[in-house]
């Protein structure tokens, strides 16, 4: 098996695509011609994409790890994923299906855009977006969005304009919103009234209008009329998404702006264990053209598909998934707003039924909750049109892979586990359908992807033995890699490039088999993954800590069968303050209000001191091995250990293993139910 990667990328791939298959050596020799001259081979996959203007060198690594992709070259987002095709043959191609919760007795609510209507729209939009409210090259524009159309057009009128974007997850709270925009500089904010989830109605704007009052960049608020529930709408700073666009020419035409291939497209930001979330900058050219290698290799990608991916645009896989890759790529892309389990079990079975989805992308979160409503749910729909299949988040466990490749499609295809996250950009590490197929083993990632060079290494950096676990690390520059940290270039260089010097630490445990296969096994340091959304304990700590009772808190992340984690918090009280079944509800109540629904507790448990190191570190890693009955390991570093028994004492009389203990709500527990 041979790939002459000095074809056009479109040959190439062609060569060796759909019906190929490969042995794992097979694939690692083809790997390895790829990386002979990386810079060379990405320079190969970026010529296929519609630049201004050629790059000038391909990649500038004089100011390492500040890395610059396709110095020189000039391009816009918004003309290769929609003016291309609008002018093209696919002007009349749906663009975006999009389907949104069924409201009270009727089905669900569909709407179908074309390339064309989407080319119209985006350009009324950025009229707007220019005109009304002066938006213009280098300025940021916010989005607080549900994942309803006008989200992603929006996204693409602001980059058509040479703006840059930020987008917060709309389950975020008014504080976890209004230091996003204020870090990202936003200057217009984006939102609607309110979102569906469930039958009930999120209140969007009301979020909004809390965050502003803390946030000093957002001079003006553009608000869609999405569920049409009553709002404040300040006289001066808010207009109605219909209102403006009422004032813009039906035939409005705004020439996309040129931009430098390192300027930045996107600021989006990551949790981490200390310190403010991070900004993680993101520049146009090399993230387009990680995108348009993915979209091929990963998702094998043809013409007449309809391409699913069921995560939310507030993420990185929204960004990446839903809009920009397969937009680019020309591919009719279902979006669709509301649980994938509501109103009955079978919602998304029904969805991939009725629009004859054939690319699905999902998560092992998802997977989960589909399992447990049993088979029959699933097997009630014709799900043979999903040829390609493939989950991202966090690592998926065999049983559900198993699951899922037995009840959609024929039962036979190909399935495979994506490893990347925010920093990256895109995909990373994966099996690949449209390079050709490697036997697939439930629960692997598979391989790096051509023109990427991972590594499981040791504490010192050292490559690990095969089936022993390391850390995970990308040995050189990629397509798509930050650009740096927003506003704080050196945490970029500490978080990322300081422990393994040359080298990016990813944070995230791995193993190689014995065929070279890698098996992520989740995250090194402190964040936690609930339902595969990385979330700081920085975050859920402060909220914590700001109640007059805390003293001080700490939140580890335990197993959840559905959510994969779920975090749990271990508080001290002020003298004075009573520990009881009032109190930790009242701290749920405080982390959801000030990072979000996604971060409540399951449990707040109280104790009167917390595993520390003898530098007043908390340790975390015991906690969580505590709460999980695992080996705390080694201790001598701990300030005193008579706080570990205290902690397993905590989290023993939750499960009623004490004779006679009771949770803090005074209930008996006597079931032996883990966290």
């Amino acid at each position: 098996m041979s790939v002459n990667w000095s074809l056009p990328f479109d040959e190439r791939v062609r060569t060796v695509s759909r019906s190929t298959t490969m042995t794992p050596r097979e694939y690692e020799a083809m790997h390895e011609r790829s990386l002979e001259n990386w810079p060379e081979f990405w320079e190969g996959v970026a010529s296929e994409l519609p630049w201004h203007r050629r790059w000038d060198k391909v990649l500038d690594d004089s100011a390492p790890p500040f890395y610059r992709w396709f110095v020189g070259g000039e391009l816009n987002a918004c003309s290769i994923c929609v003016d291309r095709h609008a002018a093209g043959h696919r002007a009349s191609k749906p663009a975006i299906i999009w389907e949104g919760e069924a409201v009270a007795d009727r089905g669900p609510t569909v709407r179908t855009m074309t390339y064309a209507d989407v080319h119209r729209e985006v350009n009324r939009a950025a009229w707007v977006l220019k005109h009304r409210y002066g938006v213009a090259k280098g300025d940021t524009v916010g989005f607080y969005m549900p994942m309803v159309p006008e989200f992603p057009i929006f996204m693409l009128a602001a980059v058509r304009l040479g703006a840059k974007f930020t987008v917060v997850f709309s389950g975020f709270s008014s504080d976890s919103l209004s230091e996003r925009l204020n870090d990202a500089g936003a200057k217009v904010l984006v939102t609607a009234d309110g979102g569906r989830r469930r039958d009930s109605v999120v209140r969007l704007k009301d979020i909004v209008d809390g965050a502003l009052q803390a946030s000093s960049s957002v001079k003006s608020v553009l608000v869609l009329k999405n569920v049409g529930n009553s709002v404040n709408m300040e006289t001066g700073r808010d207009e109605y998404i219909h209102d403006a666009l009422a004032r813009a020419p039906a035939d409005a035409t705004v020439e996309p702006v040129s931009v430098r291939s390192d300027d930045p497209l996107f600021i989006l930001h990551t949790s981490g264990t200390t310190g403010r979330p991070k900004g993680q900058v993101h520049d146009v050219g090399g993230y387009l053209v990680l995108l348009h290698a993915t979209m091929r290799w990963v998702f094998d990608l043809n013409d007449d598909d309809v391409y699913w991916c069921t995560a939310d645009i507030g993420w990185v896989t929204g960004h990446s998934y839903i809009v920009f890759g397969p937009l680019m790529e020309g591919a009719t892309v279902l979006m669709y707003e509301g649980a994938l389990d509501h109103p009955s079990p079978d919602r998304w079975a029904s969805i991939l039924e009725r629009h004859k989805v054939s690319v699905l992308y999902t998560s092992p979160t998802a997977i989960r909750s589909f399992m447990k409503n049993g088979d029959a749910w699933a097997k009630a729909h014709d799900t043979s049109s999903v040829r390609v299949m493939h989950s991202v988040g966090e690592p998926i466990n065999p049983e559900a892979f198993r699951w899922m490749r037995r009840n959609v499609g024929e039962g036979q295809v190909p399935f495979g586990s994506t490893w990347w996250m925010t920093e990256t950009g895109g995909i990373m590490i994966s099996v690949l359908p449209g390079l050709g197929l490697v036997p697939i083993k439930p629960g692997t990632n598979g391989f790096p992807i051509p023109g990427v060079e991972a590594a499981v290494v040791d504490e010192q950096g050292l490559p690990q033995k095969p089936f022993t676990r390391g850390l995970l690390v990308l040995k050189r520059p990629w397509p798509g890699m930050p650009l740096t940290i927003h506003n704080d270039p050196s945490r970029y260089k500490e978080v990322y490039w300081s422990r393994f010097p040359g080298s990016f630490f990813a944070g995230d445990y791995a193993v190689r088999d014995g065929e070279g296969y890698f098996w992520i096994l989740g995250r090194a340091d402190e964040v936690i993954k609930v339902s595969g959304h990385r979330l700081g304990t920085y975050e859920l700590e402060s909220a914590l800590v700001q109640h007059p009772s805390v003293a001080e808190a700490a939140v580890v992340g335990v197993p959840d069968e559905v959510k994969g984690e779920a975090p749990v918090g271990f508080v001290i009280l002020r003298v004075g303050a009573n520990a009881d079944a009032g109190l930790a509800s009242e701290l749920k109540a405080l982390v959801r209000e000030k990072v979000g629904p996604i971060a409540t507790p399951r449990e707040v448990f109280f104790v009167g001191k917390l595993p520390k190191t003898r530098s007043a570190k908390i340790m975390r890693r015991v906690i969580r091995a505590v709460a999980v009955g695992q080996s705390v390991g080694d201790v001598s570093t701990l300030e005193e250990e008579a706080s570990v028994d205290e902690i397993r004492r905590a989290y023993a009389d939750f499960r009623g293993e004490v004779s006679g203990a009771q949770d803090v709500a005074g209930r008996k527990r006597t079931d032996g139910r883990p966290l």
